[in-house]
């Protein structure tokens, strides 16, 4: 019930009573034989400093949807917890949460999670599959730093700020796949991820395949000339990106140069992207307005031509027309 009740360093189970709203730091640091954990519903915030740090017996902790709040260290050296249940509520997760947990496999973040800290999962090396939900705006400093087993990331396009070292080490990871454009990144951010061969950009390849399906075939020249800095386009596997080994390795003064020249040129590519969306959405735009105004007119003799001229402006026309207003 807390109230500054001290905790046996034995104690194994534990269960939360309904009127505890926050924990103090520390209060399980070091219960190496605590193994089961019970949260209530009613719980707001584990806010204190290292509540379960070293706690090596714990193997499983749901975090209830009333939390908001993972304070610094607070499952920190838990090695052996290798199942973490994280429900929609929560908002942030502090520095170092989960550093060192190194059986724990898998951590899926919910949607309503903005931030989490510097070194959150620091050197988990278990740790194989990560869901990064939209919603989340900044990764902090190295927080996935000596992740090895990691294999491929998936940045959702809320994201806003990768901090340096976010990847450090992940010498497994081969892919990382950006939801949206690229976010302004520090050159150390994927340094020695030794295996990493690429960073796609599904998003932004399907809306220039689509441009150019609608028949404005120039727009490849005009992306081709923009393919500098080492970016590259597949038409054929349709994506547009970027040859990883060449930016994670070198000085920082050579990363810094080379993420700057991919970030200038990307922009450009999304730029020109941009301007043919508007201009194919207009074009179509003003074809449905016309064809309106022929079925205005009363004194049309041919009904059947009338019927024929008729278009439909399709829904992703119609969508990219209000991304462009709300812009």
């Amino acid at each position: 019930m807390g109230n500054g009740q001290r905790v046996p360093r034995d104690v194994v189970s534990v269960r939360f009573h309904p009127s505890v709203a926050k924990v103090d730091k520390n209060v399980f640091l070091g219960c190496q034989l605590l193994k089961e954990v019970v949260l209530n519903d009613c719980l707001k915030k584990i806010g204190g400093h290292g509540v379960f740090a070293g706690c090596k017996s714990l193997e499983r902790i749901t975090i209830p949807s009333t939390v908001t709040d993972i304070g610094d260290d607070v499952f920190a050296g838990c090695i052996n917890l290798r199942e973490v249940v994280l429900n929609e509520g929560l908002e942030k997760i502090g520095h170092r949460a989960f550093s060192d947990c190194k059986a724990l496999e898998s951590i899926n973040l919910p949607s309503t999670v903005n931030e989490i800290g510097n070194y959150v999962f620091y050197r988990c090396s278990g740790l194989k599959n990560v869901e990064l939900n939209e919603g989340l705006k900044k990764i902090g400093r190295g927080a996935f730093d000596g992740c090895i087993s990691l294999e491929s990331i998936t940045l959702p396009s809320s994201v806003e700020e990768i901090g340096d070292y976010g990847f450090l080490g992940c010498i497994n990871l081969r892919e990382v796949v950006w939801c949206e454009g690229l976010p302004m990144i520090e050159p150390s951010t994927f340094e020695n991820c030794l295996a990493l061969e690429r960073f796609t950009f599904p998003n932004i390849s399907s809306r220039l395949e689509d441009i150019i399906q609608a028949g404005q075939v120039d727009v490849q020249n005009k992306i081709q000339q923009c393919l500098l800095g080492g970016i590259q386009w597949s038409r054929g596997r349709g994506e547009i990106y970027i040859p990883a080994g060449r930016y994670t390795c070198g000085s920082y003064t050579r990363r810094r140069d080379r993420w700057d020249l991919v970030q200038r040129h990307f922009c450009r590519i999304v730029k020109w992207i941009k301007y043919y969306e508007m201009k194919e959405a207009t074009t179509i735009f003003e074809l449905a307005l016309w064809n309106a105004k022929m079925d205005q007119v009363e004194d049309n003799t041919d009904s059947h031509d009338r019927d024929a001229s008729r278009i439909e402006v399709p829904g992703p026309v119609k969508d990219t027309i209000l991304q462009y207003i709300d812009l």
